[in-house]
């Protein structure tokens, strides 16, 4: 359950997930160099539209994507407020395939597998990309990019997944619908 697992926020403080039952939990790995780097300005209007509703974000930022997450925990924190103004707690930069990789991510890619891409204009490039790199890599529930988000509702129940591909209005839309 999700609430069996902790995250280290930037600061170095353990955080319990369990801390987070009866709310509404949006997972996403981030980077501070990437294309969907803008998809920081609606994450934080949906923690600004929905937190006093029971929205709670986890961003957890990850170098493993082009190396686009550059620098130390307070310098991507200080990068994140100073450009797109958040306000959502930011954990420590992970990782979230492999080896090393988070033991929440390990669960949520158990639980919602990669399905595809959404027609996007990086689309191509990303699938272009992949296809070079390994033939079977949409069969693999692995995180393929920055900006994947995984939704949780209120009961614990990992509930979407979205690829970075993904319209924002949609990660909205069912977050609106378990709130």
């Amino acid at each position: 359950m999700i609430y069996d697992y902790e995250v280290t926020t930037g600061t170095g403080e353990k955080l319990s997930l369990a801390d987070y039952k009866g709310k509404v939990i949006l997972i996403v790995n981030t980077a501070t160099g990437c294309g969907f780097t803008p998809h920081y300005a609606p994450i934080e209007k949906l923690y600004k539209d929905y937190h006093e509703k029971g929205l709670e974000i986890l961003d957890i930022p990850c170098n493993q994507f082009g190396a686009q997450a550059p620098g130390s925990d307070e310098e991507i924190h200080e990068f994140c407020t100073l450009h797109y103004n958040t306000t959502f707690p930011q954990m420590k930069k992970s990782d979230v395939n492999g080896e090393n990789e988070l033991p929440l991510y390990t669960y949520l890619k158990a639980q919602k597998g990669f399905e595809g891409f959404e027609d996007h204009e990086f689309r191509g490039v990303l699938e272009e990309m992949f296809n070079a790199a390994d033939p079977d890599w949409a069969s693999k529930p692995d995180i393929k990019w920055n900006f994947t988000k995984f939704v949780v509702d209120r009961e614990g129940n990992v509930v979407a997944r979205f690829e970075p591909t993904a319209d924002m209005g949609k990660v909205e839309e069912c977050i609106k619908a378990l709130l």
